[in-house]
C-alpha cells in the first residue's frame, strides 16, 4: 500500500516553490475536498440507484427522520435543508408533481401546510439510505473502527467550530 498520496506530492513541490508558506493547512484540508468529491460520487449513485436527486433525498430524509406520519412544516424543513423559502416551495413542488410527497392542510393551524411524505417517497429515501450506507463504509473500511471514532471526533470537533461562527 503506498505512503504517500496525491496531496504529498503537491505540498512537496509547493513547499520546493514556495519554502516560505507553511503548507500545513494542505494537508489536511486539501485530504478532505478529495475525500468529499468520492463521497459526492458515492452519493449520487445511492440517490440515482433509488431516482432521487440529493435535494430530493435531503428533503425526504428530513420528513423520514420525523418519523410517523413523515410530516414537517416548510420552515421546519428550511431550517433541516439550510436553503432559502422560495427554493423550498420549488423544491416541495417538484416533490408533489413526482408523488413523493403531499401537502397538507396543518389540522392546528387551518391557515398553515405540512409536508407530508407518501409511502413512494418513503420507500425510495429507505432504500436510498440503505445504499448509501453501504457506500460509506466501503470508502471507510480501511480505517479501523477505531481509526474512524477518531477522525469522527476530530471532524465533529471542526464541524461544531464551524458551526458556531456560522450561527453568529
Amino acid at each position: 500500500m503506498p505512503t504517500s498520496d496525491e496531496v504529498d506530492r503537491i505540498v512537496e513541490a509547493w513547499s520546493r516553490e514556495r519554502s516560505d508558506l507553511d503548507f500545513s493547512p494542505l494537508q489536511v484540508l486539501s485530504r478532505v475536498r478529495r475525500l468529499a468529491r468520492h463521497l459526492e460520487r458515492a452519493r449520487r449513485a445511492a440517490f440515482g440507484a433509488s431516482d432521487l436527486e440529493t435535494w430530493e433525498f435531503d428533503v425526504l430524509s428530513a420528513l423520514r427522520r420525523a418519523g410517523s406520519p413523515y410530516q414537517l412544516s416548510p420552515k421546519a424543513l428550511l431550517q433541516q435543508t439550510l436553503v432559502s423559502s422560495g427554493t423550498m416551495t420549488n423544491r416541495i413542488d417538484r416533490l408533489v408533481s413526482r408523488g413523493l410527497v403531499e401537502r397538507r392542510t396543518d389540522p392546528n393551524d387551518g391557515r398553515g401546510i405540512l409536508v407530508m411524505m407518501t409511502a413512494e417517497g418513503r420507500e425510495r429515501v429507505d432504500a436510498a439510505i440503505s445504499t448509501l450506507l453501504t457506500a460509506e463504509a466501503e470508502l471507510l473500511e480501511r480505517l479501523s473502527a477505531t481509526d474512524q471514532e477518531r477522525l469522527s471526533a476530530l471532524l465533529r470537533k471542526l464541524s461544531i467550530d464551524f458551526d458556531a461562527a456560522a450561527d453568529d
